[in-house]
Order: structure tokens, then C-alpha cells, then sequence
């Protein structure tokens, strides 16, 4: 092969060589580019985040406020009748004796 051929060919590898290192190197970069607006979107969406879940901390943080409500008086009226009623039935059947009667019924009437 005649030298000039080689040279020739030579120049061709290294213009191939230079072309991919060229296009190699600039892909690289553009990516490398990429990642840094990726990662900048990333940390801002994180401090969004952030941000976000320390106000919902706030407000639960505050403890709400309870107002005691006193407690519904004692209903004595219609329900010890509707136990003495019960009792009674009870009594009627014949389930309860006498004395069982007596004594459930005491215990109804004196609280």
C-alpha cells in the first residue's frame, strides 16, 4: 500500500476518532446539564414538601379547647318506673319470690 494511502486512511480514523470524542463529549455535557435542572426541580419539590408537612404540624399541634358540659340530670322519673314495672312483671310470673322482689325493689327506690 502506497504511503499516501495510509496517511489518507489514517486521517480518516483520526477525523472518525475526533467526530465521536466531539459528539461524546457534548452529549456528556448536555446530560450533565439535564441532571443539574433535575436535580434543582427535585430539591425545590422537596422544600415544597417540606414546607407543606410542617404546616399541617402546626395545626396539630394546637390542642382544641373542650368545654366541660355538665352531665345530663339522673332520669328517675320514667325510667325507675319502667325498672319497677320490669320487677313487677318479673315478680307476676313468677321468677322473682317474694323476698327477691322486696329487696330488688328497695334497691330501686333508695338510689
Amino acid at each position: 500500500m502506497p504511503m499516501a494511502r495510509r496517511r489518507m486512511r489514517r486521517r480518516r480514523v483520526a477525523r472518525a476518532a475526533v467526530g465521536t470524542a466531539v459528539v461524546a463529549g457534548t452529549a456528556g455535557a448536555v446530560r450533565h446539564h439535564q441532571q443539574k435542572r433535575w436535580d434543582k426541580k427535585d430539591q425545590e419539590q422537596y422544600a415544597q414538601q417540606q414546607e407543606q408537612y410542617a404546616q399541617q404540624e402546626e395545626y396539630y399541634e394546637e390542642e382544641p379547647q373542650y368545654v366541660d358540659e355538665p352531665a345530663p340530670p339522673a332520669a328517675s322519673g320514667p325510667d325507675l318506673t319502667q325498672q319497677l314495672q320490669q320487677l313487677a312483671d318479673l315478680h307476676a310470673s313468677g321468677v322473682l319470690s317474694d323476698e327477691e322482689f322486696a329487696s330488688a325493689k328497695a334497691k330501686l327506690l333508695n338510689g
